[in-house]
């Protein structure tokens, strides 16, 4: 599911039919789906360093680092549009989680349309010694008026055939076959990307998932070189989001315990809301 840009901080042009194909005997039925054969990577633990640090340069990962992006999100489907105003606020925090035996860089967005918060969501990223970024699960939190709702979309790699996947290449490469960003069955979670263009500092990638047909649409994402993530299109779907990177700024000690708390807060409370998932994995820490 195409959502906000992953580490927009981590959520597109038409591919070929052939490209949205996905094994319906995998999706959805106990068996990670891919985005194509050979599309997903082979996750070992051993190829991760024990010490988290993300400094690929397409999605650099600095703790307290925030970035925050406006725009809108056009919703088609009632028939006739309704353009919403669309905020999202990503930092990089002081934490660490331990996910099916990788040391992961916690990331916390938050997500508000028309001025209200729609979700909450701590995403878990490692670097692997070859420099791919890795995706190993997220828990969102949902919020209806401004009161949780729930974390329906909740998924961790190695619990009921979840499945890591690459957010970002440490190579990426013009015309190169999709790869799986990320997949977990029971939820029917599946991103797939596939690079568009590499022009100098500049990479843009097409993402989509093929479990949501036509209604979900393609995202489009463009990454500076040294900054990550500026700027988000669609080009179809029935929610079509449009975003821009407005600021970015590195938070003081502060600032960043102060996050660091409050990320350990929704840490704390996915272990009541997510018990079967989220509450198999090891409690967030401060790095260290």
């Amino acid at each position: 599911m195409v959502r906000k840009p992953v580490a927009v901080l981590s959520c597109l042009i038409a591919l070929p039919m052939s490209f949205l194909t996905v094994n319906s005997a995998e999706a959805g039925t106990g068996g990670a789906a891919d985005c194509g054969p050979g599309s997903l990577p082979d996750f070992s633990a051993g190829d991760f360093a024990a010490h988290p640090e993300v400094d690929n340069k397409w999605l650099p990962l600095e703790p307290g680092r925030r970035s925050e992006f406006n725009g809108t999100v056009t919703d088609l489907t009632s028939g006739t549009p309704e353009v919403h105003q669309h905020r999202v606020v990503s930092i990089v925090t002081g934490l660490t989680k331990v996910i099916d035996g990788v040391r992961t860089v916690v990331l916390w967005d938050r997500d508000y349309t028309d001025g209200t918060l729609g979700e909450s969501e701590l995403a878990f990223f490692a670097q692997s010694k070859k420099g791919d970024v890795w995706l190993l699960g997220e828990y969102p939190e949902e919020f209806e008026a401004g009161k949780f709702s729930g974390a329906p979309n909740t998924f961790i790699t190695g619990i009921d055939d979840a499945h890591a996947g690459i957010a970002m290449q440490a190579h990426p490469k013009e015309g190169s076959a999709p790869y799986t960003q990320a997949s977990a069955p029971a939820i029917d979670f599946l991103d797939c990307g596939q690079i568009v263009s590499r022009e100098g500092s500049e990479l843009k990638i097409d993402e989509f998932n093929p479990l949501d047909g036509a209604a979900a649409g393609h995202q489009q994402k463009y990454y500076r070189a040294g900054l990550g993530s500026f700027k988000v299109t669609a080009s179809s779907g029935d929610s079509q989001e449009f975003l821009k990177l407005v600021k970015t700024t590195k938070l003081d000690q502060t600032e960043l315990a102060d996050v660091n708390e409050r990320a350990k807060a929704q840490d704390r409370h996915g272990y009541k809301v997510s018990p079967d998932v989220y509450g198999q994995t090891a409690r967030a820490t401060d790095h260290s």
